[in-house]
């Protein structure tokens, strides 16, 4: 496959821009494939039932960004959304969905329109589902995930991958973030699953209270410094960064990616809630 072609894969998902590196290419499962952070896994302690917490987001709010690249001023659209909640084999979730598409001139070169869903749990924030709906240079290809923490029962049909408890999907990482009480948390930290690799994501307030003058208007917000780790190792090349807005919604309104091949720049167009 074309390296330009691998590199662009990243930017047409940049909805997973905060915790995703260089390899977005997902590994066919077993019935009940597995995944580790390079240490043995422990059967969980029993703990209590997780209540559900406030969010800033609710179903039926949409986002959308204008994504540049490179030389690329206006490459791509990328659309977050949370088309729902819904039950998914008896767990209650929150539907998240990120849509990209290229646009020209980009699109003239690399015709991209990628669409990702992740079920994140209401309560713990795991994720229960991840799928991977790709149309690019006309292939398509449709992955889906089920993702079962150890020691919890198998309730989806087919293949389920098995994964550490409190595991999150990128997509559902992302708003993970929005729901954090940042005054309050220092660092947030994460394992976040991909389909093929484990990461662990490391997440903090840089500053607050930035003013940021776009199309869409002028806010405040939060910087948030996203690292990404494997085996306790940072993974280098790669530094995530966005700014939630300071009002109840704390949507994005500007996230960036630091690549080897080159920066990635998303800002916000429309909001609706």
């Amino acid at each position: 496959m074309n390296v330009r072609f691998i590199h662009w894969k990243i930017a047409a998902a940049v909805a997973l821009m905060v915790v995703v590196v260089p390899a977005l290419r997902v590994a066919a499962t077993g019935a009940q494939s597995s995944q580790t952070a390079g240490g043995k896994q422990t059967k969980p302690k029993a703990a209590a039932p997780a209540k559900e917490q406030p969010m800033p987001f609710r179903a039926g709010e949409a986002v959308t960004y204008r994504v540049s690249w490179a030389a690329f001023s206006n490459a791509a659209t990328l659309q977050l959304a949370v088309p729902e909640r819904r039950d998914l084999f008896g767990w209650t979730t929150w539907h998240f969905r990120a849509a990209a598409h290229t646009i020209n001139p980009v699109r003239m070169l690399f015709s991209v329109d990628d669409q990702f869903d992740s079920y994140t749990d209401v309560a713990t924030l795991e994720s229960r589902q991840f799928e991977l709906h790709l149309d690019e240079l006309g292939r398509k290809q449709d992955q889906v995930l089920h993702f079962v923490a150890t020691g919890q029962p198998f309730r989806a049909p087919g293949p389920s991958v098995v994964v550490l408890p409190g595991t999150r999907d990128p997509l559902g990482a992302l708003y993970e973030l929005r729901a954090v009480d940042w005054q309050r948390m220092p660092e947030l930290r994460a394992p976040v699953y991909d389909g093929r690799n484990l990461y662990e994501m490391r997440a903090g307030r840089q500053s607050a209270g930035e003013a940021i003058t776009l199309a869409a208007g002028r806010f405040t917000a939060s910087r948030i410094v996203v690292r990404v780790f494997q085996y306790e190792k940072e993974v280098a090349g790669i530094r995530f960064v966005l700014w939630l807005a300071d009002n109840a919604a704390r949507a994005p309104v500007v996230m960036q990616a630091e690549m080897p091949f080159g920066n990635l720049h998303a800002e916000l167009v429309t909001a609706s809630n």
